[in-house]
């Protein structure tokens, strides 16, 4: 018998009651969805306070345990927790209010860059290789045109590889326990922190209301999206643009194609709905054994009229879902996967976001350093793995943990910045843009890119397009498609261009370029 959570949205959202009720854990996904649904009422709550002063540390409160890091947040710290304990011998607390070590999402990346965590020396080549439940020959990228003239462009090595997410960090939090005097918890939710001279303490809550106390060097904030830290520091606004996604991992499609990944699919125009407006876009990766994976998302302004619910574009998942992958006979859904990807525009020549303070840095999506267009989260801290680590244990042995020092401990990109500035441009707007304006803009860089070197096109697809590259890029796409300019003032506008010019500036003075 269905609960009271999933009876609750029976006739509000009868899709998502009918799928998630056949699932045995169907309760607590909703709770999830529910739980990361709530930062879309982040403009109408107030600014939380969580970074105290040591003085306003609670009377009596006791010292749970004494480490070198805490982490807040039990998914991709995993990985840069177990650095630091197998190279660098720390001592680590992982916390995290649900079950530490399971993602919501499941992960693709190309081998090569996934045997980048090889070079730490916590994982082997052929650890990293039992994670990778299915490689893909190639991949392909193509948006709707009504007649049918899309351009499907295929690549190699994009995203060609599907990670067992929960079996890379279980992995990574067995070398985590294997350290003397470290500790992962389950069931606990940060609180505040207070801040002294020569340490920090970190205040928890468990399920059932109790308070703990841990007393660290650093607190390491990975806590994603809905990080309270991360509110804080940036005056309530952590990110400017998100890309709400859910999808499923099923079986039983009649037309999935089991050596190929689809890296990017539109099938129709934008869905206009109440004035607002949203351009879906596909992707269908498949999986381990029969299992398949198809996520539905979109790219959109933080504070735009849309809904971007997850519950809500769940719905929709269900309704449309048959426009993109048929269901069979035995269609059958083994989880959803589902998160609110952030992304955040730095209008400057470096980051312009806080991710940082005394005794404090913040990872992830808590950070929001990523680009939101195909890399993401997981792919941004394989990448930068080894300085992440390498800089706070620089500053661990030096004691150098005021807020400038550790905000050079940076996943920061100035070509991922740059790149990411062209998500803007697959924002849709109901009130400017043509229903296929999207599908057709991207159409016409689908065909630039099939006229130049294969290099450009995987390069733009795991964000490591070349400074000139990109130019050449644009200045091609502008030449076949005008419309391009105007878009260009009506999706960044003065502000934004000049954002996205000094943002081609930073990368120019960098050494990324």
């Amino acid at each position: 018998m269905p609960s009271s959570e999933l009876q609750h949205i029976r006739h509000s959202y009868p899709l998502v009651y009918e799928a998630f009720s056949a699932l045995a854990d169907g309760e607590r996904h909703l709770q999830r969805i529910m739980e990361l649904d709530r930062y879309w009422q982040v403009p109408s709550v107030p600014v939380p306070r969580v970074i105290m002063p040591g003085s306003e540390l609670p009377e009596g409160a006791a010292v749970s345990g004494e480490f070198d890091l805490v982490y807040a947040g039990g998914t991709l710290s995993f990985l840069h927790a177990a650095v630091m304990v197998k190279q660098h011998k720390r001592r680590v607390l992982v916390f995290d209010r649900h079950f530490p070590a399971q993602s919501t999402r499941d992960w693709n990346i190309s081998r090569d860059e996934l045997l980048r965590l090889a070079d730490t020396g916590v994982f082997s080549a052929a650890e990293l290789d039992s994670v990778i439940v299915r490689r893909y020959t190639s991949g392909w990228v193509e948006f709707y045109k009504p007649d049918g003239s899309q351009k499907r462009l295929s690549m190699q090595h994009v995203l060609d590889c599907a990670v067992d997410a929960d079996r890379l960090l279980g992995m990574a939090k067995e070398r985590v326990l294997s350290g003397t005097g470290n500790s992962v918890l389950d069931g606990m939710s940060f609180s505040a922190c207070y801040r002294f001279p020569d340490h920090i303490v970190v205040e928890v809550e468990d399920r059932g209301g109790a308070r703990f106390y841990f007393r660290a060097k650093v607190l390491v904030d990975v806590m994603g999206i809905l990080s309270p830290v991360a509110r804080q520091l940036n005056d309530g606004r952590p990110q400017t643009h998100v890309c709400p996604t859910v999808g499923t991992v099923a079986s039983g499609f009649d037309n999935a194609d089991f050596d190929t990944g689809e890296i990017l699919a539109s099938t129709g125009p934008a869905e206009t709905l109440g004035g607002a407006g949203r351009q879906l876009i596909w992707e269908g990766f498949p999986a381990e054994g029969e299992r398949y994976i198809t996520y539905l998302f979109f790219y959109d302004e933080v504070d735009s009229e849309n809904d971007k619910t997850l519950l809500g574009l769940f719905e929709t998942y269900f309704r449309k879902l048959p426009e993109y992958k048929q269901p069979g006979r035995n269609f059958v859904i083994h989880r959803p996967v589902y998160g609110i990807i952030p992304a955040y525009f730095h209008d400057g020549i470096s980051r312009t976001r806080v991710i940082a303070d005394d005794r404090i840095v913040l990872f992830g999506d808590a950070a929001s350093l990523a680009s939101p267009l195909t890399f993401c989260g997981f792919g941004s801290m394989v990448r930068n793995l080894q300085r992440l680590t390498d800089g706070l244990e620089q500053a661990l042995g030096a004691g150098l943990f005021s807020k400038e020092h550790l905000a050079s401990v940076s996943a920061y990109e100035p070509n991922v910045a740059s790149m990411a500035n062209l998500m803007k441009y697959m924002c849709f707007n109901a009130k400017t843009d043509e229903p296929n304006f999207v599908n057709d803009m991207m159409n016409e860089v689908m065909i630039v890119l099939d006229q130049l070197p294969p290099r450009y096109r995987e390069a733009m697809f795991r964000d490591e397009l070349k400074l000139e590259e990109l130019v050449t890029v644009m200045l091609k796409v502008a030449l076949r498609y005008p419309k391009i300019i105007y878009a260009t003032w009506e999706k960044l506008g003065i502000q934004g261009s000049l954002g996205f010019l000094k943002n081609l500036a930073g990368w120019a003075l960098s050494s990324t370029k």
